[in-house]
Parts: C-alpha cells; sequence; structure tokens
C-alpha cells in the first residue's frame, strides 16, 4: 500500500451515518404511506445510490423513487447530517497518512453539498485535497462514473492510487478504472460482498488499516 493518493468512501468508511441515513430514509416512506419501524431494515440504503435503492427495494418508479429522495434530503440537510459518528481511529489514521505526504481525497456516491457539509462539521476535511459527490441531480452516484471522474479532474494516475471502501460498489468502482481497492469490514458490506470483488487488501479494523499503512 504505497500508492501516494488514496480515495476514502465516506459513510461507513470514515463515520457511521446510520442514525441520519435510516431515521431520514424512514421519514421519507412515510411521507409515502410506506411505513418501516425497524431501523435496522433500513441499513442497506447506506452506501448505494439512494435512487436505486428506493426503487428496488419498494418497487418504486422512477419519478416515485425521486419524491423519496427529496423527502429524504428536506430530513437529511436539516437534521441527518449531524446524526453521525466519525470512527474511533479514523483523525488518527487521516493524520498518519498526511504525515507520510499522501494526497487524499473523499469519494462517495452522497452529494457533494452534504459530504462537504459533514467533513466540515466534524473537523476532518483539512486532511482532504478535495471532496468529490454526486450532484443532487443524480450525476454521479455510480461510483465508477464518480472515480473517474475524479482522476480525470485531479489528474491522477490510477496505478498510484487507492481507494478504500466498505461497499461492493467502492470495490467496483476502483477496479474499472484500474484503482487498487481496499476493503474494510468495519462498515455496513458483509464479508461475502466485499470478498466477491477481490479486493488487494481487506481489513477487518482501523486499527488493522493504520497498522497496513504504518508498517
Amino acid at each position: 500500500m504505497q500508492q501516494r493518493t488514496v480515495l476514502f468512501d465516506l459513510d461507513g468508511t470514515l463515520t457511521d451515518p446510520r442514525e441520519g441515513i435510516t431515521r431520514s430514509v424512514q421519514y421519507a416512506l412515510s411521507k409515502l404511506d410506506i411505513h418501516e419501524p425497524d431501523l435496522v431494515a433500513l441499513e442497506h440504503f447506506i452506501g448505494p445510490p439512494l435512487l436505486q435503492c428506493f426503487m428496488h427495494t419498494y418497487s418504486l418508479t422512477e419519478a416515485r423513487a425521486w419524491e423519496a429522495v427529496n423527502h429524504y434530503r428536506d430530513r437529511f440537510r436539516e437534521v441527518g447530517l449531524y446524526e453521525n459518528q466519525v470512527f474511533d481511529g479514523v483523525i488518527e489514521l487521516l493524520q498518519l497518512l498526511q504525515d507520510q505526504g499522501r494526497i487524499l481525497y473523499i469519494a462517495t456516491s452522497k452529494p457533494t453539498v452534504f459530504a462537504r457539509e459533514i467533513a466540515r462539521h466534524f473537523d476532518f476535511a483539512r486532511y482532504f485535497k478535495a471532496i468529490y459527490g454526486s450532484e443532487l441531480d443524480g450525476t454521479r452516484t455510480n461510483k465508477v462514473e464518480l472515480i473517474a471522474h475524479l482522476l480525470e479532474q485531479e489528474g491522477l494516475d490510477p496505478a498510484d492510487t487507492l481507494m478504500i471502501g466498505d461497499r461492493k460498489h467502492d470495490l467496483i468502482g476502483a477496479h474499472s478504472n484500474g484503482v487498487q481497492a481496499v476493503a474494510v469490514g468495519y462498515g455496513f458490506g458483509s464479508l461475502e460482498e466485499l470478498s466477491s470483488e477481490r479486493p488487494a487488501h481487506h481489513v477487518q479494523t482501523l486499527a488493522q488499516l493504520r497498522q497496513a499503512f504504518a508498517g
């Protein structure tokens, strides 16, 4: 893991957004008269593009799913953004990588405007050269497109770039762009989901991830 450039997913990799996302999904569904009392049943919304997740989970048309997304954002921008926790050890990891002279970016399917506010509010924006997310109209929610865009905009060499994430979308996005992938097991992707994408590295804890870079 000697790559000079490191891309980080946000949800499930840098922070635990479980409460904010699931409660905002629950709120959005209630606006569509769909009632889901079990927040755990909504955890699969963490990571994948939101529009597709609403469509696939509840067999919604695209138009109806956009209604859900907009209701979700109404709550998320006011409350859900802040119902979030930085994983213990993340700041120490980011400091280590910065001290090593590596260049760090965030690459998330979350809209850029939300990702930047989360990084600002929880005080880790300073470790990243730039934060790349999707547009509010859904552009670049796909990690393949997002990482391709980031590499092009920043003029990065894929061979000297590493992508760290907790869901298969992160690994697929990396592989499709010639970038090595690191799967982390402390987020929301199952061992089976992550292993099936054959990441170059697979760590279970943040301590192991830090050790991999420190070693």
